[in-house]
């Protein structure tokens, strides 16, 4: 018999339904699916709220970015950055012009 590949779905489902018997060992269960006992806690109480819909992957991407620039703002500085493009750069840092020191 050939060896089963499962999908990381596939596992999380089976550690599930073998955390859920009767007697289940969680920490032991982590160790051998290779997850710390945070996620595999994790992985159950997302189960029992949200079914099995709660241990697919999610998105790391946070909800909000308090800190992100406004898109109004955004936006003028990409057009102030479009219009000194087009001109071309007259002076270095430094204050020098096209010409040099």
């Amino acid at each position: 018999m050939p060896w089963q590949e499962l999908s990381v779905m596939e596992q999380r489902e089976e550690f599930v339904r073998l955390a859920m018997l009767g007697g289940a060992n969680v920490s032991k269960l982590c160790e051998r699916f290779g997850i710390s006992r945070d996620t595999g806690h994790r992985l159950l109480k997302r189960y029992a709220t949200e079914g099995r819909a709660g241990i697919a992957d999610r998105s790391r991407r946070p909800l909000v970015s308090p800190l992100r620039t406004q898109a109004a703002t955004e936006a003028e500085i990409l057009r102030i950055r479009s219009e000194n493009n087009k001109r071309g750069r007259t002076q270095d840092r430094a204050g020098h012009g096209a010409a040099g020191l």
